[in-house]
């Protein structure tokens, strides 16, 4: 199994959570693999620069050579659409980053790592699991 951690679940793991690490840990001692969706990569990156957080940027930049590197490709966009689509004809919107991560991991056929899954829960199709 492939998890892709979605931004909620990297923040954990940067600020030390021993629950978090330990299931990262544990995926891949199952024989899974992780993934940080883009957008996420965007997300952590962005934040740790506006606050000049040196040190945890490099913590994450470590992670981030650690794990799956999958980009985003035009059959992602196409399923990001189709949410957008749906969830709007239901009128249960989600933000456009939560779409972008829900597609990447319905395309990718991965599970994704959220401590926000009120949100994601209204994507049919994606496969949700909590480590927190």
């Amino acid at each position: 199994m492939i998890y892709a951690l979605d931004s909620n679940i990297v923040s954990y793991m940067l600020n030390g959570d021993a629950d978090v690490t330990a299931h990262y840990s544990q995926a891949f001692d199952d024989g899974g693999d992780v993934a940080i969706p883009p957008i996420v990569f965007y997300e952590i990156q962005r934040g740790l620069l506006a606050r000049r957080l040196n040190k945890k940027l490099a913590e994450f930049d470590e992670l981030y050579q650690n794990v799956l590197q999958v980009g985003f490709d035009i059959t992602t966009w196409q399923k990001a659409a189709e949410i957008y689509a749906s969830l709007c004809q239901q009128g249960k919107p989600i933000e456009d980053s939560d779409i972008f991560i829900a597609a990447y991991c319905i395309v990718n056929d991965f599970t994704l790592v959220t401590n926000n899954t009120r949100h994601f829960e209204r994507v049919d199709g994606l496969k949700i699991v909590n480590w927190k």
